[in-house]
Order: structure tokens, then sequence, then C-alpha cells
């Protein structure tokens, strides 16, 4: 039944896309500047998501599964996340709180750092690629309604995620901007370190 197979499915979204990660960090760091700035990274990420789910249905997730690829991506990805981290928290120490004067817009970041988070690749290659074929089980239209609800989870949540740092940035000022780019900084920075460690090991196990 399309209908109880598509609330599993979005469940099963909620559960990755609420998960924290480097897109929260980004979310809530440009939040901080526009209430809009979930939504633009959410299509952003929707740029890199809906082609890859298209892909990943004709075969192209058995690439991302692959020891090298995964690496390469985790190590280009923490590197990539190094540089943000440490734009955050220099800001901090310069006092110019701007998240527009950041690495990338909110469009760019979304699309970088989809492209870039080798566990949100694995995922789709995973336990994404169960759900797309799941959902073509019930055709053409199935895969199409999936499609959109999916998105439609990470839209809602990044969406809430930069509504909410903005009312908040308003109301406490530039002191809570000042906290959020340090925590947001310091997050980065550990998912970088993380993306560039994982990498690290399975470069040498070769």
């Amino acid at each position: 039944m399309l209908s109880a197979f598509l609330l599993e499915a979005v469940l099963i979204s909620l559960s990755g896309v609420i998960a924290p990660g480097p897109v929260t960090a980004v979310t809530v760091s440009k939040g901080t500047k526009s209430p809009h700035a979930g939504a633009i990274i959410a299509l952003g990420h929707g740029i890199v998501e809906i082609p890859l789910m298209i892909l990943i249905l004709y075969g192209f997730g058995d690439i991302l599964k692959i020891t090298y690829i995964k690496a390469i991506i985790g190590l280009l990805g923490g590197l990539f996340l190094l540089k943000m981290g440490l734009g955050l928290l220099k800001g901090i120490k310069q006092a110019k709180i701007d998240s527009s004067n950041g690495p990338s817009s909110p469009l760019r970041a979304g699309i970088i750092l989809t492209l870039a988070n080798p566990y949100f690749l694995v995922w789709m290659a995973t336990i994404g690629s169960i759900l797309i074929f799941r959902s073509y089980a019930f055709g053409l239209l199935g895969f199409t309604i999936f499609i959109i609800a999916h998105w439609s989870c990470d839209f809602l949540w990044l969406y809430f995620l930069s509504a909410l740092s903005f009312k908040g940035g308003q109301f406490f000022g530039k002191r809570l901007q000042q906290v959020l780019f340090a925590i947001c900084g310091v997050f980065l920075l550990f998912f970088s370190s993380k993306f560039i460690y994982d990498a690290a090991k399975i470069i040498f196990s070769f």
C-alpha cells in the first residue's frame, strides 16, 4: 500500500534529516541573517539529491559503495569543512559576524555540503536505495511521490532551523550570533576531522 510505504519512508527520512551534521551547522549559522536560508540550502541539497536518486535507480549506487571513492569524497569533504569551520571561528575573533560573507551562498553551501558528505552518499547508496526501489514498485508515480516526500522533509526541517535561528538572533542580538557561530564552527571542525580520519584509515589500509 503506497500510503503505508510513504509514512515509513518519511519517518526514516526524518531520522536522517534531524541528525546533526554539517548542513545543520551551516543552516543555523546562515539563519542568523536570513530566516529563508534553510529553504535555499534545502534547494541546493535537492539539486544534488534528486538527480542522484534517479541515478541510483539505474545502478549508480554501486559506484558510491566503492571503498576508494568513499575515501576521496571523505578527504575532500573534510578539507572543505575545515575551511568553513575556521572561517566561522575567524569571523568571531575579528568581531565580524556576517554569515553572508561566509565561504559560499546558501545555495552553493547546500550543493557543496551534500556532495562533500560521504555519510550522506553512503546513506543514499544503502538505506536510500532500498527506499528508492521499494517506491518504484508502485511505478513511476510512486517513485515521484517518494522523491517529493523525502525532499520535503529536508526542506521543512532546514527552513524551521534557519527561521528559529533568525528569531533568536533578532531577540538576543549579536551575542547569540557569536555563540551560534562558535558552536557551528566547532561542529564543522569536528565533522572535518572525522571525515579526514575515516578517509585516512581507508587510504592507509590499502
